[in-house]
């Protein structure tokens, strides 16, 4: 295939036409917007004069939002598929400003809702009923009222605003551009240049003395700079905390999921169950090492796969046709939209090209129909990969046909749903109707990999997260040996007693760049729970389930995320949704060992 993109068949691009006809097109709608922020502003002084007041002003609001992510979808997928057009970079650019000017122009909006008080607002939707399209948002909004401060403070912390910050640019700038990590031998003998990309794939090599090497040679890297690392997330963590106390809220992690409209309580129900069920974990790596033939598992035996990834080839139409086959168990709406879209609506942008962007993502935006980029080269993964997004499209799909607008986008917590869903089920499928024991393995392998490193692991970075914000709001500053002492001491945790957890390992916690993003890790692991549970609902219960299933597709940002998923009987409160996703895990690890026995990998 050609890496040409204009060789590309038409049929494998997007066709950005169906988003502007043409350039004057999206100026037009351009201008229009520029038009609408510049407009805004009379609405600040009569938002709050009355019922219809207030509901002109939102529909503004969303509106110009609306419009405004319109212009970012055209500009932005038709850059990346291309990068090398400066125009479409100019022109995301032009629409970041547009994001940036509406910002600036709304400013009082959230202001002006946390003055009106419930008894109003009920007046209101009764006097106006139109106003209820809103209530959501402004509940939203008005449920910021306790951490909110007075104008003045408010404004004084928006001033500061601009002066903090920044510690995730230090450190990727750091780690990125500035340090380095020296050379080791390939598994030729070569003498190689060893980076934080060629890291993994060192790691994942068949020689353990390429493993070794790298595994010391990278964390001693790390360890030069450990001091400086220390010293910017100590600044970080006790800059979120100062944050978090100021708004009153109890920590940074009751700040960080109220935002997500969750609790500390489902990030604690996280890691206390997966610590109860830690020996699972630990069946594997005795598995990894009985599959890797080692007397002891080290750290740097972690990655190399049990077995080779499975060499059938798939044309893309064929992976199409294996995921709209899955896809079946959804009932006819799923299928026949996810079938016209990928067949004749031309949702995916689907061969790598010169300057397309790598990896694979779902867009799109409430005018336009979803979007996926893949770059599918015809493997197993490539196929799993466009059920996975596939499930993206369809969650914002059902999100954006049964939502207003205002209500049609659904939080990151439950974004990663959906996906996993669609992954797990076909990969059971392949399963069941694989007749190749060693296809089979490869799609269990895949299955445990997964779990491992998307539950397990982002748990035990979640504990980590957890133990350091609280080490600086106790008061304690972090220090290189002090972090570095508390991550050594859940590595040997979660990595049980027959694993030998090398001492390098201590400053893994160095390179780990989501430590930066606030919280943000648990939420993988919440979502593959919450789907793994899903999964072994609809094999289990089937059509009566199914309904519920596509019920919590159909929600958006109309009900919170923890309530869309009760919407699937889904309680990520409980203990149990954490324990169906271990047992898939347990379940697979199982399967995996009696099937490697089968073929004589095993004794």
């Amino acid at each position: 295939m050609t890496t040409i993109r204009a060789e590309i068949p038409e049929q494998y691009k997007w066709d950005m036409t169906t988003i502007y006809a043409n350039a004057d097109a999206f100026e037009q709608d351009f201008k229009k917007a520029e038009a609408c922020i510049a407009d805004y502003g009379k609405h600040m002084d009569t938002m709050l004069s009355g019922p219809q007041a207030l509901y002109e002003a939102l529909s503004d609001y969303f509106d110009t939002d609306r419009l405004i992510e319109k212009l970012y979808e055209y500009a932005a997928r038709s850059f990346d598929v291309d990068t090398s057009v400066n125009a479409m970079q100019a022109l995301s650019a032009r629409v970041m400003d547009l994001f940036r000017n509406m910002g600036a122009a709304t400013y009082f909006v959230t202001p002006n809702l946390l003055k009106l008080d419930e008894e109003t607002l009920e007046k209101w939707y009764k006097e106006y009923p139109p106003l209820e399209k809103f209530r959501r948002n402004i509940a939203l909004e008005l449920r910021r009222k306790p951490h909110t401060l007075s104008e003045e403070c408010e404004k004084l912390l928006a001033q500061v605003a601009t002066g903090i910050g920044g510690h995730d640019d230090t450190y990727e700038i750091l780690t990125d551009c500035d340090m380095t990590f020296g050379k080791i031998r390939d598994e030729e003998g070569k003498l190689v240049r060893l980076t934080g990309a060629n890291y993994i794939p060192f790691e994942m090599s068949q020689n353990r003395r390429v493993r070794k090497a790298a595994f010391n040679k990278f964390y001693e890297g790390y360890a030069q700079y450990g001091n400086t690392i220390a010293t910017i997330i100590n600044s970080f963590i006790k800059e979120l905390a100062m944050l978090a106390k100021v708004r009153g809220y109890q920590s940074a992690l009751e700040a960080s999921t109220f935002e997500d409209e969750v609790t500390p309580e489902i990030y604690n129900n996280l890691i206390e169950t997966v610590k109860k069920n830690l020996p699972v974990l630990f069946e594997y790596y005795d598995l990894k090492r009985e599959m890797l033939g080692v007397s002891h598992l080290h750290m740097y035996d972690l990655y190399p796969p049990l077995v080779a990834d499975c060499d059938t080839k798939y044309t893309y139409e064929e992976a199409v046709d294996e995921v709209l086959d899955m896809v079946k168990i959804f009932g006819e709406e799923y299928h026949s939209v996810l079938s016209k879209g990928i067949k004749e609506e031309k949702w995916v942008d689907v061969f790598p090209n010169d300057c397309k962007r790598g990896g694979a993502y779902s867009a799109g935006c409430y005018d336009t129909e979803p979007r996926m980029l893949l770059n599918f080269n015809g493997t197993l993964e490539d196929v799993s990969t466009l059920a996975h997004e596939a499930g993206h499209s369809m969650h914002s799909y059902m999100s954006r046909k049964y939502n207003d607008y205002n209500v049609s986008g659904y939080k990151i917590f439950v974004a990663e749903v959906a996906s996993t869903v669609n992954e797990l089920l076909l990969a059971h499928k392949k399963l069941r109707e694989s007749q190749n024991d060693l296809e089979k393995l490869s799609i269990l392998n895949h299955i445990m990999e997964t779990f491992k490193g998307t539950l397990f692991r982002q748990t035990m970075f979640a504990d980590f997260e957890k133990q350091i914000y609280e080490t600086v709001e106790s008061g304690q500053p972090l220090t290189k040996e002090l972090v570095s002492e508390k991550y050594y001491a859940l590595v040997k945790e979660y990595f049980g007693p027959r694993v030998i957890c090398d001492k390098p390992i201590e400053n893994e916690w160095m390179r780990i760049p989501h430590f930066y993003y606030n919280f943000y890790v648990y939420k993988y692991a919440t979502c593959i729970s919450a789907a793994a549970s899903i999964v072994k609902r609809i094999e289990t219960q089937g059509d009566t389930y199914i309904e519920k299933y596509i019920d919590f597709l159909k929600c958006g940002g109309s009900i919170s995320p923890v309530d869309s998923l009760k919407v699937a009987e889904i309680d990520m409160t409980s203990p149990a949704v954490i324990e169906d996703a271990i047992s898939v895990f347990k379940e697979t690890v199982e399967q995996f060992r009696t099937l490697a026995k089968k073929v004589g990998m095993l004794k």
